[in-house]
């Protein structure tokens, strides 16, 4: 495992006792004890409920519905039995963490006895019908469904470039994965080419480029995380690189104080230079050359009534050289949702889940709920955010169920833990207003606690609390 600096070897009991402290289920029970919804008072109700879905968003809604309703009938259509703590990969590919440390056994959660698991995938919605087909042919009716599939990645979009090439070239990708097989292989090669990025710096200033596309990206902030990780693990070997962000956006961060600091952040690098408004789209494995689309705009005619110049939106090629490259892919809703009448029809939103941006509940279809990163919403494609949609969902499809009126509602909340460096982050936590930190602290300052949070007592308070439905 990597060790961030020197001075640390006169920190491990203290390091190994946090560590310690945030493993422990029975710390992980503690907590649960207080927990409000570890007291839900049972309900009866009738109908049949799909959750399509084995991540965490499924899992969560699950055990919700099963602490809150007696004799529920609940069908889950989830092909994994593996599910992997997907914030843990960041670790695993800077070398906090190994892949055992990230997989989760669905069977601790799904229990065959209570409920009925379908091993397979949604290949077509038929909502208007109330009915779903499975990929192996099989035709399911459902009085109620909750849709959390997640999303697709799509390497292939990216010309050139194909999945095998991840982990070979210098070519990385922290978001590489097979869900079924419960492997992460973007993150566990990317530790790989932290090293070899390491090496590389002894004899030259290598050329590194990461990438972030122009669709929604699950966990916006992880692109800069890879960025600042990579960058530090060389610093501390008084190494550097050429680093170059190259991203569809233009700025680092939506919240101001969070996209100075930001900047601030990569001061300590002194090597980052910005492309904004860049967006992937060919690469040459071969010869190591990425070419961007450039979307910017300039001044056209002036408009005499207006007193104003039009805007005309100009794309231009860029051919970057590297040495080594970090790819984000393009992603977007699964296709069984994308396509079918569940989906939004119109607009940048367009085939993601539509469903009211509070209340989680499709907009047209009432005995549907959504939840995770499948959902059509301004924010909410982390885990943090699906924490937060979970119990929204539970309260508003019983409501639904037994024809009550629909309360609950979720504020937008999402938090991104950007990592600055080896042992510091910025907890981003914000929501449809703005900022909206947990502990009164400013929330823009990278500070050592939020690493120790992340990186030791995240996960199990994930694994024992999250989806045990208890918080």
């Amino acid at each position: 495992m990597h060790k961030s600096n020197s001075n640390e070897n006169s920190q491990l009991s203290r390091r190994d006792a946090i560590k310690i402290i945030g493993i422990s289920p029975i710390t992980a029970s503690l907590l649960s004890s207080t927990s409000a919804s570890s007291a839900q008072a049972s309900q009866k109700v009738s109908g049949k409920i799909i959750i399509v879905g084995g991540g965490a968003g499924a899992i969560m809604v699950l055990s919700r519905l099963q602490r809150a309703l007696t004799d529920p009938d609940i069908t889950i259509i989830a092909p994994n039995e593996t599910h992997l703590y997907q914030p843990g990969q960041v670790f695993i590919a800077s070398g906090e963490m190994q892949m055992d440390d990230i997989k989760i056994n669905n069977h601790d959660y799904i229990d065959k006895t209570k409920v009925t698991w379908i091993q397979d995938e949604v290949a077509t919605f038929d909502a208007d019908q109330n009915k779903l087909t499975t990929r192996k042919g099989e035709t399911l009716q459902y009085n109620y469904l909750v849709v959390a599939t997640g999303m697709q990645y799509h390497y292939e979009k990216i010309a050139g470039l194909k999945k095998e090439d991840i982990g070979t070239n210098g070519i990385s990708s922290v978001y590489l994965n097979d869900l079924e097989k419960g492997t992460a292989y973007g993150a566990t090669s990317m530790w790989q080419w932290f090293n070899e990025l390491k090496e590389s710096a002894r004899n030259s200033k290598p050329k590194v480029i990461y990438t972030q596309p122009n669709t929604p990206i699950k966990c916006g902030g992880a692109p800069q995380k890879m960025l600042y990780l990579s960058a530090d693990y060389l610093k501390l070997a008084n190494l550097t690189a050429e680093y170059t962000f190259a991203t569809s956006k233009t700025k680092l961060f939506s919240l101001v104080k969070i996209d100075k600091a930001l900047h601030k952040t990569q001061a300590r690098y002194d090597t980052i230079t910005n492309k904004f408004g860049h967006n992937l789209v060919a690469i040459d494995v071969k010869n190591k050359k990425a070419t961007f689309d450039y979307t910017y705009e300039v001044k056209g005619d002036y408009d005499e009534d207006l007193e104003e110049y039009a805007m005309v939106i100009k794309v231009d090629k860029v051919i970057m050289d590297y040495d080594f490259i970090h790819i984000v892919p393009p992603m977007a809703a699964v296709d069984a949702v994308r396509y079918s009448t569940l989906g939004w029809q119109r607009g940048s939103a367009k085939g993601w889940l539509e469903v009211n941006s509070e209340t989680l509940q499709h907009r047209r279809y009432k005995n549907v709920f959504g939840i995770g990163d499948i959902c059509g919403i301004p924010k909410g494609k982390t885990g943090g955010s699906a924490r937060h949609h979970a119990p929204i969902v539970v309260e508003n499809l019983i409501s639904q169920m037994l024809g009550d009126t629909i309360k609950a509602k979720f504020d937008g909340y999402t938090v991104c833990p950007l990592k600055t460096q080896y042992g510091k982050i910025i907890m981003a936590e914000f929501n449809y207003k703005g900022p909206a930190p947990s502990f009164p602290l400013a929330y823009e300052k990278p500070r050592w606690i939020w690493w120790v949070f992340d990186l030791y007592m995240l996960k199990p308070m994930y694994q024992y609390l999250m989806l045990n439905g208890r918080m």
